[in-house]
């Protein structure tokens, strides 16, 4: 007979088991009903980890100059990875890790740049840690296609790359201030600096996705709802740099850089009919693309303020004319000035001896403190003047589009500091604030606001998203005195008694204004040496209708016992404007040019070779046939043009070949140049001395031509 607690603990078994069966089939039941555990939808679950995403890359915008020349895109690049992990091989025929850790060290670790022994040991500790693969730190990122290609080609089982993007600049140093540079933050480019920040929001990328449903194996299923979100690449963004202009600006302050080691060069070219930017740069620079060790993040020339000197003497005389209180026959007496009894006496730049009764005409030539200071404090009185200071925009931003300006502080309260104020002591302006001011002294009285961005375009299809238009800001002066004080200007370069000798062009007349501004100590006071100064110019040209406008300052050079601080500021100037006048094909106006008598080009192209070159020597004296064929192509100049007996005429036969450049003019190596589709780039001012392409090779379109250029020897 059995136990009745035997029984009773069946029962209990039985009760147990039956209350958890109904618990597993209700939960069953629930989950077959609802399809969801603890929140979570099977279905979406299912779906979700047997479907495969992918990215699709996409690429940051373009950013082009007036031209069309790429000053800025994204390069792919690659990061190395040596798979350590057996278990990826498995199964397969042919492995897919390294299975030589020797070999693969020995044969990479010279093209990285690394030690054998360091590169073996990263790969064997993985190995021990059982990891599925090592990366070889900075040395194995960024390399580029050629590299990856290379490593390809010694067949090693492991190493795999995976594709990256890498903000690329071609021209390295090349206006780098101004276009900025991007880098890579949580695997998106973001610009840091200059346009690349400006622009952020058009540059910027949006990734593109790719998905579908697969089986267990990971093939994808015959309906495997496929759903794709397509890359949208950033928009492209046009500047008004000209890459030629910049290319001679560059040239021209890294060799004053070189010779003369200064603390500070910043430069800048418009047009001052639109305000157009169409260089800028500054010294130190750095290459965007190796940010290793950097100078100088900022700027200058739209960030640095500092106290101008005796540039601002323009706004001083402009204003005066303006005015109607200034005369420039009339008398005063130069040396010293003391504008009220108890405040500083002010002298003229030669130690306060100044040159006797002058002419405020002949002050301006010789840049006289005093003739400032009475102009501002006497003539036109603190209160006009400040009145005009504000109209010419010198107490305000430039509102270029650009990030980071800055602007100077007009100290302005007491009489001293007005007077000081009239020469560019004392107060502060950042360049871009004098250049937007000259505009106005430039395009007959109209202020233009100056600006970078030309147009952003789609890059889809090209169509302009945004575009620039040039924009009157002010009109501080009128045409008349606008022309006033060019003439002014034009005197500073060309008469005996100006401080801007140095500045005068070969083939264009120069109106600027020179200026040499004392550096302020940061306990008070000024420092003193004949190099501790900002030596700097202001200039337009051609004088009568300017083309270009350009400011160049350069600060504390090492100077030779005969030199000046003017030398490195006028090689700057003129190395500049010549070339870019020329390169832009504006007509010489230099007196001496426009007295020779000039002859119209006849159009010869229907003659034979030699029948041509007979009848073009009978007006021109410098005829050259380029090419052996018989038939005439072309004639440079265009048919039709004004020119003088001793200026180049090109013919150019069916057959062409690469003529002798030597002597060749820069003007001249353009216009041959242009016709031919060359690359074109040059070295110095003056005339060819050599060429990159031999005379007598063929000539193939859009070939690259390097030209030196030296000037004739006296």
């Amino acid at each position: 007979m059995k136990n009745p607690n035997t029984h009773r603990g069946a029962a209990l078994l039985i009760l147990v088991f039956s209350f958890v069966f109904l618990i597993i089939v209700g939960r069953f039941l629930y989950i077959e009903t609802t399809a969801t555990v603890e929140g979570v939808d099977l279905k979406e679950w299912a779906e979700e980890i047997r479907t495969s995403s992918y990215q699709i890359d996409a690429d940051r915008g373009k950013i082009y100059d007036k031209n069309g020349m790429v000053l800025a895109y994204d390069r792919p690049m690659y990061r190395l990875q040596a798979i350590v992990d057996p278990e990826y091989s498995a199964n397969l025929e042919n492995p897919k890790h390294v299975t030589d850790p020797e070999k693969v060290a020995s044969k990479l670790a010279p093209i990285l740049g690394l030690k054998e022994s360091e590169m073996l040991k990263t790969i064997k500790n993985g190995q021990e840690n059982e990891r599925f693969q090592v990366e070889f730190g900075a040395n194995g990122r960024e390399i580029s296609q050629e590299e990856m290609e290379k490593i390809k080609d010694l067949n090693l089982t492991g190493i795999t790359f995976q594709e990256e993007a890498k903000r690329y600049y071609p021209n390295g140093v090349f206006a780098s201030h101004l276009i900025g540079f991007a880098r890579s933050q949580d695997g998106d480019i973001k610009g840091i600096t200059g346009i690349e920040k400006q622009m952020q929001k058009y540059l910027k990328e949006k990734e593109g996705k790719i998905s579908y449903e697969r089986d267990k194996y990971g093939t994808k299923l015959l309906d495997p709802n496929q759903v794709m979100k397509e890359p949208d690449d950033g928009e492209n963004v046009y500047l008004t740099i000209d890459q030629k202009i910049q290319t001679f600006l560059e040239d021209a302050m890294s060799q004053v850089d070189e010779q003369y080691s200064p603390e500070k060069i910043m430069a800048g070219v418009m047009d001052p009919d639109t305000g157009q930017i169409l260089a800028m740069s500054n010294r130190p620079s750095y290459n965007p693309n190796d940010l290793g060790e950097v100078e100088n993040w900022y700027n200058d020339l739209i960030a640095y303020p500092f106290e101008p000197g005796s540039t601002m003497k323009m706004f001083t005389w402009a204003s005066a004319i303006e005015e109607g209180v200034y005369d420039g026959d009339e008398l005063y007496k130069s040396g010293r000035y003391q504008v009220t009894e108890n405040s500083s006496t002010i002298g003229d730049h030669n130690n306060g001896e100044g040159w006797g009764m002058i002419s405020f005409n002949e002050g301006f030539q010789r840049s006289s403190n005093v003739a400032a200071s009475i102009l501002a404090y006497e003539k036109l009185g603190p209160d006009k003047f400040k009145k005009y200071l504000s109209d010419f925009h010198l107490n305000q931003k430039s509102g270029i589009d650009l990030p980071g300006e800055k602007t100077g502080s007009l100290v302005f309260d007491k009489p001293i500091e007005q007077i000081t104020t009239a020469f560019g002591q004392g107060s502060t302006v950042a360049p871009i604030q004098l250049m937007t001011a000259a505009t106005s002294i430039a395009n007959d009285g109209k202020m233009m606001k100056p600006y970078i961005l030309s147009k952003i375009s789609s890059s889809k299809d090209g169509e302009i998203m945004k575009e620039r238009s040039p924009e009157v800001i002010g009109e501080p002066i009128s045409k008349s005195t606008a022309s006033q004080v060019r003439d002014l200007m034009g005197q500073v370069v060309t008469s005996e008694n100006g401080t801007g000798g140095k500045f005068k062009l070969d083939d264009f007349s120069l109106a600027g204004k020179t200026g040499t501004a004392q550096i302020s100590k940061p306990g008070g006071g000024y420092m003193t040496g004949r190099e501790n100064y900002t030596f700097s110019f202001m200039g337009m040209a051609p004088k009568d209708d300017p083309e270009l406008l350009m400011y160049v300052a350069v600060q504390q050079p090492n100077l030779g016992n005969t030199e000046y601080g003017s030398d490195p500021v006028s090689h700057i100037v003129k190395t500049v404007m010549e070339n870019s006048l020329h390169y832009l094909d504006i007509k010489p106006d230099e007196e001496s040019q426009t007295k020779v008598s000039q002859v119209k080009l006849p159009d010869v192209t229907d003659l034979s070779v030699e029948k041509a070159t007979s009848r073009l020597k009978e007006d021109f004296n410098r005829v050259e046939v380029i090419g052996q064929g018989s038939e005439v192509e072309k004639i440079l100049p265009e048919p039709g043009s004004e020119l003088i007996k001793n200026q180049r005429v090109m013919v150019i036969t069916d057959q062409p070949t690469m003529p002798d450049l030597t002597g060749y003019s820069l003007r001249d190596v353009h216009r041959l140049a242009e016709y031919f589709g060359f690359n074109i780039e040059t070295m110095g001012n003056g005339y060819v001395t050599k060429q990159s392409i031999a005379p007598g090779s063929e000539i193939k379109e859009e070939g690259y031509l390097v030209v030196e250029l030296a000037p004739p020897e006296s």
